[in-house]
């Protein structure tokens, strides 16, 4: 499972379609979404003009797209209220800059324009080594996913109107929703900060609240497909 067949399943089986996307990069999840209104968010879109032309044949859904070639910190501050002034969010999935802070913000701007029932999918929360985990500047090969465990960490301490899980799935998806948590942790920013890579390997399942992949059709009543 990943995150695209989440998303297609929210879809199709709970009728979520208000789509928000951010980091879109060259549009392989965003292109594929089927969806009358479709915002897509990055500082660099890797696809031109012909590429969009050829996926609204291929999938017309995508002839309404709205593009925002700039930070989510900017949509949010320049864009979003005259974008969501007439249809709020029903599904968003942030895959921006992978880092605590930026994710952070990432998810509370987007819950903001959420439809009570809105679901946010939060992709590279399950870091599996400790170079996934570090810093971007120090990246050198392989998968980075950077902390936005740490987000998750956050939104459950610090959100009790939230309940945020993680599918042990793609990276780690996280799921946040407007409910009532089934637990929570006691952390307060500062720590947050503090805690490390080793940390979370001992504490991953607790930390995350992590769950298998196929707990997303029991949450959310869907069926297998």
């Amino acid at each position: 499972m990943n995150r695209l067949d989440v998303i297609q399943a929210l879809m199709q089986q709970k009728n979520r379609k208000n789509y928000l996307e951010i980091g879109v990069e060259n549009g392989h999840i965003f292109f594929r979404i089927k969806s009358t209104f479709k915002i897509a968010v990055d500082p660099k879109f890797i696809f031109d003009a012909t590429r969009r032309f050829g996926k609204a044949i291929i999938n017309p859904y995508n002839l309404n797209n709205q593009y925002f070639e700039k930070t989510s910190d900017d949509f949010f501050a320049q864009d979003a209220q005259r974008v969501f002034s007439g249809k709020k969010l029903q599904l968003a999935l942030v895959d921006g800059m992978h880092t605590y802070h930026f994710a952070l913000r990432d998810v509370e701007n987007t819950l903001a324009y959420m439809e009570d029932d809105g679901i946010i999918i939060l992709h590279d929360c399950n870091p599996q080594s400790a170079g996934a985990a570090g810093r971007f500047e120090d990246w050198e090969v392989g998968e980075w996913n950077g902390d936005v465990w740490r987000t998750i960490i956050h939104l459950r301490s610090q959100r009790p109107d939230l309940n945020v899980f993680v599918l042990d799935c793609d990276q780690g998806l996280g799921i946040i929703t407007k409910k009532k948590p089934e637990s929570v942790l006691n952390f307060t920013p500062a720590q947050i900060e503090a805690l490390t890579y080793d940390g979370l390997v001992q504490n991953r399942e607790s930390w995350l609240n992590l769950k298998p992949a196929d707990y997303f059709y029991e949450y959310f009543g869907l069926k297998r497909v």
